[in-house]
């Protein structure tokens, strides 16, 4: 046996959450480069989400695996190879949903585990590059064990239980938290008979609904769930006393009873799906009948949707904010309901002042890039299977989509770190700033905008930014596909 062919490197994407394959005969070979060193290429296949009838595509994009490498010497040792340089290539990136995405993405990196301690070791891999419809890096392993590298940094299933698992656990021991009547509950069950868990809380008159991760590849939706959980329950403090709420948040838990679900999508999540469920449905397409032929939402094709609007018909809806994640922009940004019948004067303006709101408690939020609105109410008319926009005038409310980037975030780089989980979290936790600052107008009457300053008017976003290689997607409402044959 030589040094090199003890070297090996192996290939799984068995936690929940990963997607990946090897490509077809295509097992790595070592191949030294020097006495202590070698190389190998390994060649890789996202796998697809079930095949959506709606939108006529089996979407894929995300992806997370682990990388075991084993037989490597240690530096004390006189022979054998010390250092493998890797190369890793995604073979399928252009068919994927986004393909024009891929330029300017950086993916991400991990040889600790994926429990939230180690959420700061997550790194950006700068060696990645988009060429020739394959999207490769090179990562240099010199020591055996595991390194995950994903697309963003996945957020377990495991882990969501241990979410609410520790909201469940404050409700329930926290007498700080009693007057503000907190419920973790079921709302119903997905296909796969996980539950969709929603945690409410707050003694306010204002009723908010707060999902995330429709989208299950769209990980930081729920580290962004995590920070304002933490922070409305107090989780993150030791103690029982009024100190583990500040006082804004103290403030909007008089203002708000807030409805919280930290995942849409709980089956998609497992399987390491994109945008869709475990039977295909795009669960951002699901909430109302917009085609005589697809009836939505279905119990039977989606229940967590069903589920959702079944209890906010319930409870009513004064503000509602569907957290998600951007493959194309670097930017984090809110969309609204524009162009819809009950879009006018008032909702353009709780629009931009909630924006302004949230760009103050948080640099991260910007206004002037994002998804450019449709060009009449006729094509608004045609999205009105959105979350945003069928919640938006079903209950005549203020209600926003908010996007993170999978890439780095251009208003504030950190081409290390990129935008990771500590700054979703962190986006989460500003939330708070944000519904106090909006929380008298959600409902109030008049022109009630003529205090508003200028720097808190609506700004019509673009998604035309400057950045070399950038090809703007020919259709852009609402995160749609561009069809690969245009």
């Amino acid at each position: 046996m030589t040094m090199a062919s003890a070297v090996k490197v192996s290939i799984t994407a068995s936690h929940d959450g990963g997607n990946i394959s090897l490509a077809p005969n295509a097992s790595p070979t070592i191949t030294p480069t020097g006495p202590r060193t070698a190389k190998c290429t390994v060649s890789l296949q996202i796998r697809p989400d079930v095949y959506t009838d709606l939108e006529k595509i089996a979407h894929m994009q995300y992806f997370s695996f682990r990388s075991y490498v084993s037989g490597l010497r240690p530096t004390s040792d006189s022979e054998g190879i010390k250092v493998l340089t890797v190369q890793y290539v995604i073979e399928n990136a252009h068919a994927t949903s986004y393909p024009e995405a891929w330029p300017g993405t950086t993916i991400c990196y991990s040889s600790a585990s994926l429990d939230a301690q180690d959420d700061h070791l997550w790194k950006r891999n700068l060696t990645t590059k988009y060429s020739d419809g394959k999207l490769s890096w090179t990562h240099v392993h010199t020591l055996n064990g595991s390194t995950f590298f994903s697309y963003y940094p996945p957020y377990t299933y495991q882990r969501h239980l241990r979410l609410v698992s520790d909201c469940s656990a404050a409700a329930a021991t926290r007498s700080i938290l009693s007057e503000y009547r907190p419920l973790v509950e079921s709302l119903g069950q997905t296909l796969e008979g996980r539950e969709m868990e929603c945690i409410s809380i707050g003694s306010g008159n204002l009723i908010a609904w707060i999902i995330h991760r429709q989208h299950p590849g769209e990980t930081m939706a729920e580290f962004f769930a995590e920070g304002l959980l933490h922070r409305l329950l107090g989780i993150e403090s030791s103690n029982s006393s009024s100190s583990l709420l500040d006082e804004t948040t103290q403030r909007i838990l008089t203002q708000y009873r807030l409805h919280i679900v930290p995942c849409m999508c709980p089956d998609g999540a497992v399987r390491g799906h994109l945008r869709t469920n475990s039977v295909g449905s795009n669960l951002n397409r699901e909430w109302a009948t917009i085609h005589e032929d697809y009836p939505a939402p279905l119990p039977t094709r989606s229940p967590e949707v069903f589920a959702v609007l079944h209890k906010m018909d319930e409870t009513g809806c004064d503000f509602f904010l569907d957290v998600h994640g951007d493959e194309e922009l670097p930017y984090v940004f809110l969309s609204g309901a524009e162009k819809t019948p009950r879009w006018g004067e008032r909702m353009e303006a709780l629009h931009g002042y909630f924006a302004g709101c949230y760009g103050r408690a948080n640099a991260d939020v910007q206004r002037e890039i994002g998804y450019p609105p449709p060009q009449s109410e006729e094509k608004a008319l045609q999205y009105m299977n959105v979350g945003t926009n069928q919640v938006s005038n079903r209950f005549d409310c203020l209600g926003l989509t908010l996007e993170m980037p999978y890439k780095d975030c251009a208003t504030n780089p950190d081409s290390e770190g990129g935008f990771g989980p500590l700054r979703a979290k962190r986006l989460g936790r500003s939330l708070v700033e944000a519904l106090d600052g909006v929380a008298p107008f959600l409902r109030a009457e008049g022109e009630f905008w003529s205090v508003f300053s200028e720097e808190d008017r609506y700004v019509e976003p673009t998604d035309n930014y400057k950045e070399e290689g950038f090809v703007m997607l020919k259709k852009r409402f609402y995160s749609d596909v561009r069809p690969h044959d245009n």
